[in-house]
């Protein structure tokens, strides 16, 4: 499995999925969220709200994850997570560190080879972008290997600091761990 970092528009990879820094209602907003929901067209949000209808009526909680089709996308899938925001005391890392296992995990039960993630929390969510590129990466290292047929997990940054932050936690995470047998 791969891992690489790249600047651009999470909404134009060529990637079986795109994971989106949702909020729990999962009906758009700004951000990357807006952005995905403008680009995937009425589609996407008309998933969205069946989702909420069916599985989750109060709400994607923190840390979850869910897929719905993609819409208008190039990509298959969008695979739905909540950030934790700082600005109202969800400081707990293992939140945020949640949110990229769980994207993985609901990547595996659709099938999809390749994902490609933003900055989850690192925006209007008040994240430090270096503690999450680090959160991200150890996930993705210590979990992508166990998700069968994921071949790689692409971080799509729109700013060079961000980016920068990203390609350094790469470097200095080495190869990801192998499953265990």
């Amino acid at each position: 499995m791969r891992i690489t970092c790249v600047q651009g528009d999470l909404t134009t990879q060529r990637v079986d999925a795109v994971v989106n820094a949702a909020n729990s209602g999962l009906l758009g907003g700004g951000g990357v969220d807006g952005a995905i929901h403008r680009a995937a067209g009425p589609s996407l949000l008309a998933e969205c709200r069946q989702v909420r209808a069916s599985v989750w009526p109060d709400g994607l909680p923190v840390g979850e994850a869910v897929a719905t089709g993609a819409g208008d996308l190039a990509a298959r899938w969008v695979i739905h997570t909540v950030g934790p925001d700082r600005h109202a005391g969800q400081t707990d890392p293992a939140l945020l560190t949640s949110c990229f296992v769980r994207s993985l995990e609901v990547a595996g039960e659709v099938g999809a080879r390749t994902v490609a993630f933003p900055a989850v929390s690192a925006g209007i969510y008040g994240w430090d972008p270096a503690q999450v590129a680090d959160v991200a990466v150890a996930a993705v290292r210590d979990r992508g290997p166990s998700v069968p047929g994921l071949e790689e997990v692409r971080f799509v940054l729109l700013g060079e600091p961000v980016l920068g932050e990203f390609r350094r936690a790469v470097a200095s995470a080495g190869q990801p761990k192998r499953p265990e047998m």
